[in-house]
């Protein structure tokens, strides 16, 4: 490496030590307008190369902002678009870390044209090999694009920056007022960002995020378990509220990387390991607990807006890298609210369609309720589940007991209502009943539910499904 500037630093940091190999160190700005060619540009502002990660390869690209700001010119994205076409022949993760003042003025539409091969590049890489970009300093303007065409963006908490247009030339606004470059406000609002922290967390999670993933969308990503394929979760049952605890307890070793941690809280996405192989999860939440174990915010059992289209863009993910499904179910129906009415059912049939259209193996537990449309969008063996499981105490129908006894008996007194409602308890929401027409194939202790799962995975792992041929859906 040419020199070891922070950009470079972050690269060491990032892979296994001593296994950097810079490419284009000699690489500078070909402009001369505004006296450039008397200005350094030292690797023109972005260090390139590849590395390995736990001995898996991986390309990395560090922007450096103390050439010129890190501004991104001509020579600054042939660089990186140099790099996916290694990555694209190799088969191997990139991973962008961003740190820049954006489109070099300097260099007009060669830079902008430098904008828009990285962004082809990136496009044609989608579903093919892993993406991943942290931001530690600016990423703004037409760079903003670049996390948000990769599959995970993680975000340092305090000195990042992530805007298309910065916080004061919004009508209204001003960044004292609602600073929407923060990291907060990009994994809160936005759900651009899947991870917040400092540097080195970061760094150490993009590495374990590595290790969960496959280096391309031919690859299957499996490692050896050391973990009790047997072992039981007797805690399991306690979980049913923030199931982000429940998949860890299921997960090899405990281990749950979550995705997304800080947008739509009421859905939980993320990847665990099964007897050694990767599997991406979903799961519907209604309790978050805190660091001393207490619950710190609450949710209904219901489908959200941004819960649907995040659960739908991760299992988007996961079928395009052959990644297993798991999801745990536990919905009543749908958020009601005048705002959340307007994505609602867009955000629902993106869902829908994603458990629908995805081919790898997919497994659905119901650990909860599952009422209605929002249970049948949740992995139900209607929209293709391969295996369905339920817990016995889970409740599969149309709606609550008691709800449905009102409208049956309506006009009746509170006595006929109470009998109904058990009545119908008992014929219709009962998990037996769903068992008896083969709706659910299994009923399983919530103790069990760790090996009943790696079973049905293991048995699904040479599972073959075809789709009508065609271009691409449009949903």
């Amino acid at each position: 490496m040419s020199t070891i500037s922070q950009a470079g630093q972050r690269i060491n940091a990032l892979l296994d030590e001593n296994s950097f190999v810079e490419i284009g160190a000699l690489v500078t700005a070909r402009a001369t307008d505004f006296n450039l060619k008397q200005t350094e540009t030292p690797s023109d502002g972005v260090i390139t190369g590849y590395g390995v990660i736990d001995g898996n390869l991986v390309y990395v690209y560090s922007q450096d902002a103390s050439v010129l700001n890190g501004t991104v010119g001509e020579m600054h994205a042939k660089k990186i678009a140099n790099l996916y076409d290694l990555a694209m022949k190799t088969g191997a993760p990139v991973i962008g870390l961003l740190d820049s003042a954006g489109l070099r003025l300097q260099e007009a539409t060669d830079a902008l044209n430098g904008f828009g091969e990285v962004y082809l590049k990136q496009t044609m890489a989608s579903g093919v090999i892993p993406q991943i970009t942290a931001v530690f300093g600016n990423c703004g303007g037409g760079l903003a694009v670049i996390p948000g065409l990769t599959d995970f963006t993680f975000m340092e908490a305090d000195k990042a920056k992530l805007f298309v247009n910065s916080p004061n030339a919004l009508e209204g606004n001003v960044i004292t007022k609602c600073d929407t470059s923060s990291a907060a406000f990009q994994s809160e609002e936005t759900g651009i960002v899947d991870v917040v922290a400092d540097e080195a967390s970061i760094l150490a999670q993009i590495r374990q995020l590595i290790s969960m993933l496959p280096a391309n969308n031919a690859e299957i990503a499996v490692s050896d378990c050391t973990d009790d394929l047997n072992r039981g979760c007797p805690d399991l049952a306690n979980c049913v509220g923030d199931t982000s605890i429940a998949l860890s307890q299921i997960a090899d070793d405990n281990i749950f990387v979550e995705v997304k941690q800080n947008y739509a809280k009421d859905m939980v996405a993320g990847f665990i390991k099964l007897n050694g192989a990767t599997i991406g999860a979903v799961a519907n939440r209604t309790e978050v607990y805190d660091e001393k174990g207490e619950v710190s915010e609450k949710f209904d059992a219901a489908l959200s807006v941004r819960g649907a289209e995040k659960a739908a863009n991760f299992i988007n993910f996961c079928d395009a890298f052959e990644i297993p499904v798991l999801s745990l179910t536990n919905v009543k129906g749908f958020d009601a609210t005048k705002c959340s009415e307007k994505g609602m059912a867009k955000a629902v049939a993106k869902l829908t369609y994603a458990f629908a259209n995805a081919t790898v193996p997919k497994v659905n537990v119901v650990i909860g309720k599952a009422y209605g449309s929002a249970y049948v969008a949740m992995n139900s063996k209607a929209v293709g589940a391969d295996i369905t499981m339920a817990w016995p105490d889970a409740e599969i129908g149309t709606m609550d007991a008691a709800l449905a006894a009102k409208i049956i008996c309506d006009g009746q007194g509170a006595d006929a209502i109470d009998a109904c409602a058990k009545e119908y308890a008992e014929l219709q929401n009962n998990v037996t009943s769903a068992a008896k027409r083969g709706y659910v194939d299994q009923i399983v202790e919530p103790v069990d539910t760790r090996k009943y799962v790696i079973g049905a995975f293991e048995m699904l792992a040479t599972k073959s499904e075809g789709r009508p041929e065609k271009k691409h859906g449009t949903v």
